[in-house]
């Protein structure tokens, strides 16, 4: 094992909770991890010793707070591999989508031209976008799925040939499936067949769990959230790169991201700052940064062969439960640790009932994703996911659970 997981596990203080006698057993960090004691001191040492606002002060509380604040941006940039000038800090991914759907997708496509995207995108990464195609008059496109849960990517090149698509939005990891879809290979094809695309990525299901570069992805903005990193809510990121920053106008206007105004008029602040208007998220942005300190510290390497091997065996406990179905990848290369199921004739709803009657959280309903439940022909499904601080103890419960549902409900 990578690193101690009971150990580690005591870094995060709801996990030291029981529930009406049960260990607490938490299996739904696809929706929101848990927070670390890091985390936490970061973002209390803030408000107890640094309080003020940021850029404008020349005093000391607001120098350190500013230091806070575009440290976090640093660590940030250099944890995914990207320019720090890239970096807009946002209230969550779904922010980050709409800020470049409003501030570049709004402004560059219309009637004549294509968006691509996939069946298997989290609404964040999918209104924003037909919501600008029925406002605009431009076509969305979508890639389909194969029969082990994979974009098809023989249908994707069908859907560029024309050279009319312009923007490409895509999930780097599907929070339903599990599946990591190759980016980088999307990226190039897209850029084949029209080189001006832009590709846009979701990543709040990659970074926390996998090593990331963004450069190394050939993409041109990639969307992620704090709260699934082991960070805060409140705080995300639009990761772009800097010329496309420079290129777009600001999706918010007010304070801070002005350089001058004038009674009729403003110009903009330099990158990333135009993008963030009014006060920021100073003290969530002090615990992002502790998250990724510990992201960091704990190693992505490990991180990732830690949760691959509990996938497996998370997918082999559930399969070996009579009519429980699995949904998405087999193949643990190419997909991550959330793992979709359904359990014949029981409602998900009733399955994670009886779970959390014992202490275990599971997900349950569409998982922002009703595209995608249709295509699997299911209203909505229960979700384990995995992170850093579960381990091979945390299914022996699960099984348990579903077994018990399946006894009880199923008649």
């Amino acid at each position: 094992m990578p690193f101690d997981v009971p150990t580690l596990r005591k870094e995060f203080p709801t996990l030291q909770r029981d529930l009406d006698g049960h260990r607490l057993i938490y299996l739904d960090s696809a929706a929101s991890s848990q927070t670390p004691v890091a985390v936490l001191d970061a973002m209390d040492r803030y408000y107890r010793w640094s309080r003020s606002n940021v850029h404008r002060g020349v005093y000391q509380l607001a120098e350190e707070a500013t230091d806070l604040y575009e440290g976090a941006r640093t660590k940030l940039a250099t944890f995914v591999d990207a320019d720090p000038r890239g970096i807009v800090f946002t209230k969550n991914a779904t922010e980050a989508c709409n800020l470049i759907a409003y501030s570049w997708v709004r402004r560059n496509l219309g009637p004549g031209d294509a968006l691509l995207t996939t069946v298997m995108e989290h609404h964040a990464n999918l209104v924003p976008f037909t919501y600008a195609a029925k406002d605009l008059g431009f076509e969305v496109r979508h890639i389909t799925l194969t029969d082990d849960g994979q974009l098809d990517l023989d249908a994707a090149r069908d859907l560029l040939a024309d050279g009319r698509v312009r923007f490409v939005a895509v999930s780097h990891v599907s929070n339903v499936l599990g599946t990591i879809n190759d980016v980088a290979t999307i990226a190039d094809m897209a850029r084949a067949a029209n080189p001006g695309a832009i590709i846009h990525a979701d990543g709040t299901q990659a970074v926390p769990h996998l090593p990331v570069s963004f450069r190394d992805l050939g993409i041109d903005s990639y969307a992620i959230t704090g709260h699934k990193m082991l960070g805060p809510t409140g705080i995300g990121a639009l990761i772009a790169r800097p010329e496309l920053l420079d290129s777009m106008e600001p999706f918010l206007s007010g304070g801070d991201m002005i350089r001058d105004v004038t009674l009729d008029g403003a110009t903009w602040n330099d990158i990333p700052h135009k993008f963030e208007a009014g006060t920021p998220m100073i003290a969530e942005a002090a615990g992002l940064g502790a998250a990724v300190d510990m992201l960091t510290e704990l190693g992505m390497d490990q991180i990732r062969a830690h949760e691959r091997e509990l996938t497996g065996q998370l997918i082999d406990a559930l399969a070996g439960i009579n009519d429980v179905t699995v949904h998405g990848p087999r193949d643990l290369d190419v997909r991550g640790g959330a793992v979709s199921f359904e359990v014949a004739g029981v409602h998900p709803h009733d399955v994670g009932a009886m779970l959390s009657s014992t202490g275990v959280c599971v997900r349950v309903g569409h998982h922002c994703c009703k595209p995608l439940m249709k295509c699997l022909g299911s209203n909505a499904t229960a979700r384990a996911s995995v992170h850093v601080y579960n381990d091979a103890d945390d299914l022996p419960p699960l099984v348990e659970g579903i077994e018990a549902a399946r006894s009880f409900f199923a008649r």
